[in-house]
């Protein structure tokens, strides 16, 4: 091959690289995912969750593969890049929108409901409405601009997490028979935090990889702003909880303060190249104290998420797509509303029905007896934090 053909491929050739890499980021955001939730969970539970975050994105790389990718694209076609980089970056989107509905179900669902549940929305749910949008269908052509999935993603899997919790109750104990909301505290801090900053690390992927291309000079200015943004956005989210906690609760809240980190990223992904820096950190600032104020009122509606996900990716998720028309010119307020709108009733009612279908079969919680022994033992019999135990003497 001489210089002339290489040259030529060299765009081809980037921009395949650029899309593998991000996707590898992204999929770095399911050890994200699975630290959180460890760390926010009981130590009881913790192997159960672990267990459910390597498993459901497992199989939904494989459902995906199988029928979700078709459904989604029907009429997909390699395009800048090559083929088998555009399905692996679409692939490790589903398995993140999934990973959004583990922690607000966790310690009190059964595995293997929660599993099947998995292959239903990477097979069906998340690709129909990407089918909609990011597959060139009637979304797509009315304008619904949602650049890197703030609804397509994020608030698929909150709503599917909604319908599941709405079906599934609260935790024993976090109720009290008055009312009253009874704080369970997560097993492990550091766990949490660390996720954080993985989930935050990986966006950088889920984001500035949504360009597709990095092959010209617009790409890769849209690109930079895409890293900047992200990361200006999700520092306003957590400064922004930081303050709102210590000013109202006389409390630095780590949990909370992770959570505003998250929410600054879901808001941002929406349209991460279009704002100015200023733009970008008050969009994380807003989400920041929207997040706060979105947990607290749906812990007193008696809504149990244990890792204030549907705050995060779906009350957030809403806030994000219609904060795009600010910058973004290309996008109109009301065509956003009517895009997250669809999806939102699209992700609730399949979810809803799915749901349902299982707890009249399989059931989708487990006993009381179950859950106050833990879910470690139940589902996995292993423990992640086994005590000490002396050993019988003079062995």
């Amino acid at each position: 091959m001489d210089y002339q053909q290489q040259l030529a491929q060299l765009p081809f050739v980037l921009d395949t690289f650029f899309l593998l890499i991000s996707g590898a980021l992204v999929m770095w955001m399911a050890a994200g995912f699975s630290m959180l939730e460890a760390g926010l969970v009981r130590a009881k539970n913790t192997t159960e969750i672990l267990t459910k975050n390597i498993t459901l994105y497992a199989l939904a790389c494989l459902s995906y593969l199988f029928i979700g990718y078709s459904v989604m694209y029907p009429d997909a076609a390699p395009t800048a890049h090559s083929a088998d980089a555009g399905f692996f970056f679409q692939m490790v989107f589903v398995a993140t929108a999934m990973s959004i509905v583990s922690g607000v179900v966790a310690e009190r669902m059964k595995l293997n409901s929660f599993l099947i549940f998995c292959i239903a929305l990477s097979a069906l749910i998340y690709p129909v409405q990407g089918a909609w949008s990011w597959g060139g269908g009637f979304l797509a052509e009315l304008g619904f601009v949602d650049f890197a999935g703030s609804s397509i993603v994020h608030l698929t899997g909150a709503s599917a997490a909604f319908a599941a919790v709405l079906l599934l109750g609260p935790r024993l104990g976090k109720y009290s028979r008055s009312g009253a909301v009874m704080a369970i505290p997560g097993a492990n801090m550091p766990l949490a935090t660390l996720g954080t900053l993985i989930l935050w690390f990986g966006w950088f992927g889920f984001n500035g990889g949504s360009q597709l291309a990095l092959s010209s000079a617009d790409d890769a200015n849209a690109i930079a702003s895409a890293f900047v943004n992200t990361n200006l956005s999700a520092a306003g989210g957590t400064v922004a909880a930081y303050a709102f906690t210590k000013v109202f609760f006389k409390k630095a809240d780590l949990t909370m303060i992770l959570n505003g980190a998250l929410a600054g990223l879901v808001a941002i992904t929406a349209q991460p190249v279009t704002p100015p820096s200023w733009l970008a950190a008050t969009i994380g600032l807003v989400a920041g104290i929207i997040v706060v104020l979105s947990i607290i009122v749906l812990d007193k509606l008696h809504i149990d998420d244990p890792v204030g996900a549907i705050s995060v990716h779906g009350v957030i998720g809403i806030f994000g797509t219609l904060v795009v028309p600010l910058s973004d010119s290309s996008a109109v307020f009301l065509t956003q509303f009517i895009g997250l709108s669809i999806i939102l009733a699209w992700g609730f009612l399949t979810s809803l029905l799915v749901w349902g279908l299982l707890k009249v079969t399989l059931g989708i919680r487990v006993t009381k007896e179950e859950e106050y022994a833990g879910l470690d033992k139940v589902d996995c019999g292993v423990e992640a934090y086994p005590e000490f135990i002396r050993s019988p003497e003079g062995q």
